[in-house]
């Protein structure tokens, strides 16, 4: 909530400063970068919140909590990035969809999970949480 006020408030700046009225002008360049910053990070935020709920309540929450922190932070950076030439947004872009491919494995072995103790009696939470706890720093390298 607090990343998309954020991120409305940088368009509704650099609005002000374009001529004209409404989102159909002509406008700066600054604009359109910050406006599509925006978009590209409002249309990923439903996906984001599926894939953490799935992956905290299915498989393990910590290192789905410390992935969605992570992906916040990531969000941040691509957006400032996007600020500048487009180049310096592709780190935070390839970060975030690192993080959102995370978390979707996590949902995965969750499900995968349930399945062979509802078919087969076989629980493999234990070394699910394992590998989660084990593998979620490396989501710090870049």
């Amino acid at each position: 909530v607090f990343l998309t006020a954020f991120f409305a408030s940088k368009v509704e700046h650099e609005s002000k400063h374009c001529n004209g009225k409404g989102f159909q002008r002509l406008g700066s360049s600054a604009f359109d970068r910050v406006y599509t910053a925006n978009q590209n990070c409002g249309h990923t935020y439903p996906t984001f919140l599926a894939v953490l709920w799935c992956a905290g309540l299915l498989c393990s929450p910590a290192p789905a909590a410390f992935a969605g922190l992570m992906y916040l932070f990531v969000r941040q950076k691509y957006f400032v990035g996007y600020l500048g030439e487009r180049t310096q947004s592709t780190p935070g872009y390839l970060f975030g969809k690192r993080i959102i491919l995370f978390l979707f494995l996590m949902s995965v072995a969750g499900i995968l999970n349930y399945y062979l103790i509802f078919f087969f009696g076989s629980d493999f939470e234990m070394y699910i949480k394992t590998i989660t706890n084990a593998i979620s720093p490396l989501l710090l390298i870049p």
